[in-house]
C-alpha cells in the first residue's frame, strides 16, 4: 500500500517527530502531536526549503537517493539500505574510519524521507513516503537539467532502430546454414568471426590482442560488444548450443527462423539490464534519467559529465568510458538511443521514440540478473 508523508506521520511516535521538527526548525509545541506533524509537514513540503535540502545533498547522499527512487518497491530492510549506503561510496578516502553508513539512513529518517513501518510485519522495514519519491524525482530532474548542454537537431546521426534484431535473426540464420568449430577455449576462429561480424548490419572490428575484457557477459573477453549481446542472447535463451567444440543451432534456434519470428527490442533490453547490472548496478535508473532528461538533443559530453557521479568504476574501466561506451554505444545498439554530430559541441545524442516507450515499459527488481557461465 502506498503512503504518503502525512500517513506516515501519523504513524511516528512522537520522539521521532520531534528529531524531525528540530531538522526543520519548526517553531510549534513539541509535546501536541498534532502540532508538530502540521508544522512538518507546512514546512518540509515548501518548495523552497524541500529544494534547499536535495541541492545541499553530497554526491554520497544523492547515489543513495538515486538508488532508493529507481526501484519500484518502497519498503526495505536495513542489510539492503546499508548495502546502498555503501555502493554510494566510490573512493576509500583514509579516514573512512569516521565514516558509518548507518548515519546516512538516519540524516534520511531525521529528515523525515525513511520511516520505520507500523505494523508487527513492517517495523523492521523502512519506507519511503510515495509523495516525496515523485518530489524528489522532479526536483533532482530540474537539477540535472541545468548541467545538461541543449543544441538543435544535428544534420546526421546514426539510428540502429531494429537492427539488433535483425542481425539476431542473420546470426541464427548464418548458424543454422553451417555448424562453425570453436577454439579450445570455446570461441570461434578468427577467420569465420570476422566473416560474420562482416555480414552483420552494423559493422564491429575483431577485438584488439591483449585488451582487458570481462564483466559485461560471458562472450565478451573475445566479442566485439554488440555481437557480443548478440551472442549472449542467443545463449541464453538457448537458439544455439556449443556441445563437442562445434557451435549449432538448437530446435528452439529452428522453431524461431521457421516461424519467421524476430526477438523484440522490449525482451533484448531486458536481457541487456540483466547481464550488465552485474558490472552497473544502477544501470537501471541511469536508464531512466536519460529518457526523462534526452528528449531533447543534449551534448555527450554533458550526458558523460553527469552521469559519471553516478556511475560506478568497474576495476580498469572508469566511469566515463562506462557511460559512454557500456551505456550509451550499447542503447543506441538497441535503438534506444541515436546519436548525432554537432559542427560547434561535437557528438549529441536524444532518446529516441522506440526508446522512451522500451524504457517507460520495463522495470525489473533489483536482484533480477542475468548469470552466463
Amino acid at each position: 500500500m502506498e503512503m504518503n508523508l502525512a500517513d506516515m506521520l501519523s504513524y511516528a511516535d512522537i520522539h521521532e517527530l520531534g528529531r524531525i521538527a528540530h531538522t526543520y526548525e519548526c517553531e510549534c509545541n513539541g509535546h501536541s502531536k498534532n502540532e508538530l506533524i502540521q508544522s512538518i509537514l507546512s514546512t518540509a513540503m515548501r518548495k523552497d526549503i524541500f529544494e534547499k535540502h536535495i541541492q545541499s545533498l553530497s554526491l554520497e547522499n544523492i547515489r543513495f537517493l538515486n538508488s532508493l527512487l529507481s526501484d519500484p518497491r518502497n519498503a526495505f530492510n536495513m542489510e539492503e539500505l546499508i548495502a546502498r549506503a555503501q555502493q554510494s561510496r566510490f573512493q576509500k578516502v583514509e579516514s573512512s574510519e569516521d565514516w558509518n553508513p548507518r548515519d546516512m539512513i538516519l540524516k534520511f529518517k531525521k529528515l523525515g524521507w525513511l520511516f520505520n513501518g507500523y505494523s508487527q510485519q513492517t517495523k523492521y522495514l523502512f519506507h519511503v513516503p510515495a509523495d516525496l519519491k515523485r518530489r524528489f524525482s522532479d526536483v533532482l530532474a530540474k537539477q540535472f537539467k541545468q548541467d545538461l548542454v541543449k543544441t538543435e537537431e544535428p544534420l546526421i546521426y546514426r539510428d540502429e532502430q531494429v537492427l539488433l534484431v535483425d542481425d539476431i535473426f542473420h546470426f541464427l540464420t548464418a548458424v543454422a546454414q553451417q555448424e562453425m568449430p570453436l577454439t579450445a577455449d570455446g570461441f570461434m576462429y578468427k577467420k569465420q568471426l570476422g566473416q560474420l561480424l562482416a555480414s552483420l548490419s552494423v559493422q564491429e572490428g575483431l577485438v584488439a590482442k591483449g585488451t582487458w575484457r570481462f564483466g559485461y557477459g560471458r562472450m565478451f573477453k573475445e566479442y566485439p560488444n554488440r555481437f557480443s549481446l548478440i551472442y549472449d542472447y542467443c545463449y541464453y535463451h538457448q537458439f544455439i548450443s556449443e556441445h563437442g567444440l562445434v557451435l549449432r543451432i538448437t530446435e528452439a534456434g529452428k522453431e524461431r527462423l521457421l516461424e519467421g519470428k524476430k526477438e523484440s527490442v522490449t525482451d533484448v533490453y531486458t536481457f541487456w539490464l540483466r547481464l550488465y547490472k552485474n558490472p552497473i548496478p544502477n544501470l537501471q535508473s541511469i536508464a531512466v534519467w536519460l529518457d526523462r532528461l534526452c528528449d531533447q538533443w543534449v551534448t555527450l559530453a554533458s550526458i558523460v559529465d553527469l552521469f559519471s557521479k553516478l556511475v560506478k568504476p568497474f576495476y580498469y574501466d572508469g566511469s566515463e568510458s562506462i557511460v559512454e561506451q557500456r551505456i550509451i554505444q550499447m542503447m543506441m545498439h538497441l535503438g534506444l538511443i541515436r546519436i548525432g554530430e554537432d559542427h560547434t559541441y561535437g557528438a549529441v545524442i536524444q532518446v529516441t521514440k522506440l526508446g522512451s516507450k522500451v524504457i517507460r515499459g520495463i522495470s525489473i527488481a533489483e536482484e533480477d540478473k542475468v548469470v552466463l557461465f
